[in-house]
């Protein structure tokens, strides 16, 4: 059995992640460690959001792009630090539950852009993550930044 000190590698971090399509909004994550993470995410121009946000001119909702920020740098990043206390198979009955977040939006992302998330732990104390999110799209402008907290509960 692996060490669950070392952690997860970033697929099987993904691969955890419990948020499925068409309400999962990670496509990778391309690093990880106990004091960062980046994933990426394309928006595709099929999201059924689209639909009525806004009718021909579309704009991805803000509540999207912070769930996509917190499904990075709380829910995977917060996989990942508990993978590194308990043994694999305890992962499973642990969901990461949105706390807070405060979020600054600075420009908009229309369908097909995709972007990169760069998670920060501020804080894992006791399964509670805090950390400082920034998206950016693929010119590397940020588009928004959030800090967000999540507490993990156990179920069996």
């Amino acid at each position: 059995m692996a060490d669950p000190k070392a952690g997860l590698t970033p697929e099987e971090v993904l691969a955890r992640v419990p948020q499925q399509r068409p309400f999962r909004f990670v496509d990778e994550i391309l690093e990880v460690d106990s004091e960062h993470i980046t994933g990426r995410y394309t928006f595709r121009p099929d999201e059924s959001f689209y639909e009525g946000h806004f009718p021909g001119r579309p704009v991805t909702p803000g509540v999207i792009l912070l769930e996509c920020m917190c499904q990075v740098g709380v829910v995977a990043l917060g996989i990942y630090l508990l993978s590194r206390e308990v043994e694999p198979e305890e992962i499973p009955r642990w969901t990461t539950m949105f706390a807070d977040a405060t979020v600054e939006f600075c420009r908009p992302v229309l369908p097909g852009e995709r972007v990169t998330i760069r998670g920060t732990r501020e804080v894992w104390r006791r399964r509670k993550l805090r950390s400082r999110i920034e998206m950016y799209n693929e010119e590397g402008v940020l588009v928004a930044s959030a800090t967000a907290s999540g507490m993990g509960v156990r179920h069996e």
